[in-house]
């Protein structure tokens, strides 16, 4: 594309039916980058009105779109994709503004990937059937309804999109309130569905605060799923309001995962890439491995290890700031809260990083001397922050591995991979990757335990969306 990337400021408008229009309140919220710490632009504070209308909308809606070929909806995603990938410099920009990600992380992974996961729906409403047989029944797998999609801030895009693209491929219509942190992306996102031919009506975007627009979407009577990423605390809350109403919810929440290092394994490739998967996106990753767990052999040289590799994370260089002062303030608590139980501060610590006046940074923080029990090897602090905890044997590391609320992901590193996968098998967790295993962008995501409820991504994503109805022959 011709000339600089922009940045998106903000549009003063709501997108409701197939068209912007203003929010009811006509109140403004300020969208703000978190490296300099300057206002970027605004949208609007949407409310409950916007929200009725929005679902009313997404409900004239569904009949059409439910009854849309899945070749046409294909269609749809697919245009979408080859959007998103010809704004890719634009879209990066938007979200390293309103984020704060360094611009190669901001390309890669909060452009690039949910670019793929748009192309992997518009491949799987294309090729997945609807429909099966089982003995004398026709199985039809239907779109659930209309979603209400809430999104959280730390990967704005491809939250945004692990949700959208699986639901439209279904045949859902969608109303969707992103973080009011990072909403300039989402609008970007809006006007690329508009442009791909998208019906009005199918997708529609509230922004606004998520005590009064989140929560009116998360309690109204007309949507038939609520989608939500963010904390177990409002996730709980969400849960229980969709209990009293008998409606489907999708939850993904907080993860606390282990990183756990057999003997035999890399102890220095293993090492390495866990700093390096903590410290992505300045720690602000539910299924960071936050507990790296190490045999009492090779403890200390584990910690040597992680202090030289935290070294290598310059504030406002490789990593970027946290999202907001109420985040930095959050973890920078966790990292005194660290200090006051008696781990010990390999790298890293509580106060300001050193020649940057503005921008709300932190330390990449190493903690050595971690007991399990400690509030920063129990609790999510979604920061740049590691623990290393030292286990006797495998079965005290399975102990540990397991002992928080949490089972989002995890990893295991081990000489060899039957070793691994055995001990993988035993995590009460739902992802683990085994010896430094990628990120599969079409295996499931979610968690056990108080990680969530659903999973995300590929078909088992898809199936979140659909409910079946058997006829009889």
């Amino acid at each position: 594309m011709d000339g600089a990337p922009s940045v998106h400021q903000g549009r003063d408008e709501v997108f409701i039916g197939g068209r912007w229009r203003p929010a009811v309140s006509g109140q403004r919220i300020d969208v703000v980058d978190p490296a300099t710490e300057l206002v970027i632009g605004q949208v609007p504070a949407g409310g409950p009105q916007d929200v009725d209308e929005a679902v009313a909308a997404a409900r004239a809606a569904l009949p059409a779109w439910a009854a849309t070929p899945p070749e046409r909806r294909a269609a749809v995603l697919s245009a979408a994709r080859d959007l998103m990938a010809a704004r890719r410099e634009d879209v990066a920009a938007t979200v390293g503004a309103e984020l704060g990600a360094p611009p190669p992380f901001a390309a890669a992974v909060h452009t690039d990937l949910p670019t793929a996961v748009m192309g992997s729906y518009a491949a799987l409403a294309a090729d997945r059937p609807f429909e099966e047989r089982i003995g004398n029944s026709r199985v039809l797998h239907e779109p659930v309804g209309v979603v209400g999609a809430i999104t959280p801030w730390n990967y704005p895009l491809h939250q945004i999109v692990a949700k959208v693209a699986p639901a439209l491929a279904a045949g859902c219509t969608v109303v969707l309130k992103p973080a009011e942190d990072t909403p300039l992306v989402a609008q970007l996102f809006a006007g690329i569905l508009d442009e791909a031919g998208l019906p009005a009506g199918v997708f529609n975007l509230v922004t606004g605060l998520g005590p009064v627009a989140g929560q009116a979407l998360a309690e109204h009577p007309g949507v038939d799923l609520v989608s939500f990423t963010g904390s177990t605390a409002v996730g709980r809350q969400i849960g229980a309001a969709a209990g009293g109403a008998v409606k489907r919810v999708a939850l993904e929440l907080g993860g606390k995962s282990a990183n756990v290092i057999l003997p035999g394994a890399d102890l220095a490739k293993a090492v390495n890439v866990g700093v390096a998967n903590v410290f992505a996106n300045s720690g602000q990753t539910c299924s960071a491995w936050t507990r790296m767990l190490v045999d009492d052999a090779r403890y200390d040289e584990a910690v040597e290890l992680a202090t030289a590799a935290a070294a290598k994370y310059r504030p406002g260089d490789r990593i970027g700031p946290l999202v907001n002062a109420k985040q930095r303030e959050r973890v920078r608590g966790y990292i005194r809260s660290g200090i006051e139980e008696g781990a010990r501060v390999a790298a890293g610590g509580p106060e300001e990083p050193e020649g940057i006046p503005t921008g709300y940074y932190v330390r990449p923080t190493v903690f050595a001397d971690v007991r399990p029990e400690m509030t920063i090897a129990q609790e999510e602090i979604f920061g740049p922050v590691v623990v290393l905890i030292r286990y006797r044997d495998e079965e005290d590391a399975l102990r540990i591995a397991n002992g928080t609320v949490y089972g989002l992901a995890g990893a295991v590193w081990a000489a060899d991979e039957d070793t691994a996968v055995a001990f993988a098998r035993r995590m009460d967790t739902g992802q683990v990757d085994i010896n430094g295993g990628r990120f599969n962008p079409l295996a499931p995501f979610g968690g056990y335990k108080q990680s969530g409820v659903g999973r995300e991504l590929g078909p088992h994503g898809l199936s979140e969306y659909l409910q079946t109805k058997s006829l009889q022959f």
